[in-house]
């Protein structure tokens, strides 16, 4: 039996030891390496999505789902077109330029990694967008923004590359205006403990998405709540993501050939590779009920 404690890394590669800024270092490897399988095997130029969609009775697509689950989060957090967005994880843009070409918001979008945020804006580009989405490389746990700035910050499957998801929270309510609202959707621990035959699926996962580790829902609502944030509410939406965790188990295994290959003639590097064992383990998690995933939103009182 393993046990999956808070603020602690987990990868198989990390020592415990390891900095704030190595783990930084880990997922800008992973996200620089992974671009092009991304856009190739689960987004498109029209979406420019890296996290799973939301799928319900009207949605006839993937790639549908994955502008269904920006359409989802903008209204749960009741984003107006007047607020200031900071979208905290931006990845190469696809939930900002969405927010700026839907619905006219004007945007700070920041990640860590330096080629997505060229990426992205030359993306905002192409969508005719790039005078309302400032794309900049910042970690969204220690910004440079003054306190009370944004209306919202928007945190897309990306709070869980945090250590400690409080650094985080503490980051966000500093930097929400009174009244602002925070808006997370991500995976969440359903126990802490996982069985032998259930943790090399887990440390997939955390490998190959250069996570360290993932949270409680108890143990997020917590942390919202000992920062002082009000109105806490999580919509649990593991039902509408499984048609999508789905998706990416079968893609994952119609490429396995293609992935051999590619790999036993040196093609494919180990965060490639990594990032492709995750299509076969995130599925594992889903339906062995070690995960759930679902949407935060709280807002500054």
């Amino acid at each position: 039996m393993h046990t999956i404690e808070p603020n602690r890394d987990y990868r198989s590669q990390s020592t415990n030891n390891d900095s704030a800024e190595a783990l930084r270092e880990a997922a800008v490897k992973h996200y620089d390496a992974c671009y092009w399988d991304y856009l190739f095997a689960w987004s498109s130029r029209n979406d420019l999505a890296l996290h799973y969609g939301y799928w319900d009775e009207n949605t006839h697509s993937h790639s549908e789902s994955l502008l269904n689950k920006n359409q989802k989060l903008y209204e749960a957090a009741n984003i107006k077109p007047g607020d200031y967005v900071l979208d905290a994880g931006c990845g190469i843009g696809g939930s900002s330029i969405w927010m700026a070409k839907n619905h006219a918001n004007n945007l700070k979008a920041i990640t860590i990694s330096a080629k997505q945020a060229y990426y992205a804006g030359q993306h905002a580009k192409r969508h005719g967008v790039a005078g309302k989405v400032d794309f900049e490389v910042s970690d969204f746990c220690a910004t440079h923004y003054a306190d009370e700035t944004f209306d919202v910050v928007w945190g897309l499957e990306s709070v869980c590359h945090a250590l400690n998801k409080a650094d985080f929270i503490r980051e966000a309510f500093r930097v929400l205006k009174k009244g602002g609202r925070l808006v997370v959707c991500d995976g969440f621990l359903m126990q802490r403990e996982v069985a032998d035959e259930h943790w090399p699926a887990m440390v997939d996962c955390l490998d190959g998405w250069a996570v360290p580790n993932l949270c409680l829902r108890e143990e997020f609502t917590q942390l919202l709540n000992a920062q002082g944030f009000a109105n806490i509410h999580y919509d649990d939406i593991t039902e509408q993501t499984l048609p999508s965790a789905d998706y990416m188990y079968k893609v994952t295994k119609r490429l396995q050939p293609v992935q051999k290959i590619s790999q036993w003639l040196g093609l494919r590097s180990e965060t490639q590779t990594a990032n492709f064992k995750v299509g076969l383990a995130q599925q594992h998690l889903f339906q062995n009920k070690l995960v759930e995933y679902g949407i935060f939103t709280a807002q500054k009182i």
